[in-house]
């Protein structure tokens, strides 16, 4: 326990310490005005708190979360839950792809990964029945 000057009180401070190889790489402090709460429940709620700031960034940013024009407080609900459901399916999709490697989530890679596979199948649909739909190819499965 510290006294803040800033808030002119006393706080709970936690003081995080990362560790890459076995080696130090860098502390963090966390703080927090319930004198009661423990350490690494401090540090669990920041990450918690990060957590909750990047679903709505991408809720904001990706699935229209701002953009709804409904005046009606069911209709806004629905818009809301939804857009903040898409974001958390599409995390959900990605963390579980047994397949990719293993990068953070970001909403915009994922919305290019799904774009560019669209893109890829219009094409191979398009060309090559054009290409090859007169010849020994045609019964041929795309998958």
């Amino acid at each position: 326990m510290v006294h803040s000057k800033a808030f002119n009180r006393d706080v709970k401070l936690a003081i995080a310490v990362f560790f890459k190889d076995g080696k130090e790489i860098a502390r963090k402090l966390f703080f927090s005005t319930d004198l009661k709460q423990e350490g690494n429940q401090i540090v669990h709620y920041y990450r918690s708190r990060f957590q909750i700031e990047f679903l709505y960034r991408d809720a904001k940013q990706h699935t229209g979360l701002n953009d709804c024009q409904a005046r009606s407080e069911n209709k806004l609900d629905f818009h809301f839950n939804a857009s903040l459901t898409a974001v958390n399916l599409a995390k959900h999709d990605w963390l579980s792809n047994e397949s990719t490697v293993r990068i953070p989530f970001s909403m915009a890679n994922y919305k290019t990964f799904f774009n560019n596979a669209l893109m890829l199948d219009r094409f191979i649909c398009r060309y090559w029945t054009q290409s090859f739909g007169n010849s020994k190819y045609r019964n041929l499965s795309l998958g």
